[in-house]
């Protein structure tokens, strides 16, 4: 049973932590078992090799610097949609192959929170929220696989109300978005009204004026 806490606790922590920055949780989880720290399962012991972790801890700068950038963080998560969710899958399907679907949604979701906080923090001007936001990230990261790994149940506690904070959290986040993009289209929708619109259809469907008759403007004779 308690083989299975860990198992559970190691895949959710691998896929949960992915779905915020895959390079940290990467980076951590090898450093651990290249230090001895933990026995990586036979499907994560490639985290430990040297060029993993070089690899790893390049990209983990490369994201620390471009996530303290409005707008730049971004398009770094849309980007990073495609990689983030399939990556945490197979970290998770590492530790135990029945937890690679489990896995694979903790990332997405994990992301989404991520991604969909940022889109708001953005509009923002001042840059600290951001970088705030970014280093509490990363924190969270390192903080949460080291409680999966020393203590699993707290972990899947804390895990169970990061869900139900999650469920209360995407339809305010959403509703947000979709303001943010409304306010970015009225900008350009106000700027396309300002322009002449051009002539439709029906303005050359009209029949111009008939021409005046011939002598109607002269004078009557006296």
């Amino acid at each position: 049973m308690e083989d299975l806490t860990q198992t559970l606790a190691l895949s959710l922590g691998a896929g949960w932590a992915s779905g915020i920055n895959l390079y940290a949780a990467v980076l951590v989880l090898g450093f651990l078992g290249a230090t001895g720290r933990i026995e990586l399962p036979g499907g994560l012991e490639t985290l430990a090799d040297p060029l993993v972790l070089f690899a790893a801890g390049f990209m983990y700068l490369v994201e620390f610097f471009v996530d303290k950038i409005p707008g730049a963080d971004t398009a770094w998560d849309t980007l990073h949609t495609f990689v983030r969710i399939p990556a945490g899958a197979i970290l998770a399907a590492g530790a135990e192959l029945a937890a690679g679907l489990l896995g694979g949604g903790m990332a997405a979701a994990s992301h989404a929170a991520k991604a969909g906080t940022r889109v708001l923090i953005n509009t923002s001007p001042e840059p600290f929220t951001n970088w705030t936001a970014s280093i509490a990230e990363d924190f969270s990261v390192v903080a949460g696989l080291l409680v999966a790994l020393d203590h699993p149940l707290l972990f899947l506690a804390l895990l169970a109300l990061f869900l139900l904070l999650l469920v209360w959290l995407l339809p305010k986040l959403w509703r947000g978005i979709k303001r943010v993009f409304r306010t970015i289209a009225g900008w350009f929708g106000g700027a396309r009204k300002e322009e002449p619109a051009p002539p439709g259809p029906d303005d050359a469907r009209t029949p111009a004026a008939p021409p005046p008759e011939e002598g109607a403007d002269r004078p009557p004779p006296t």
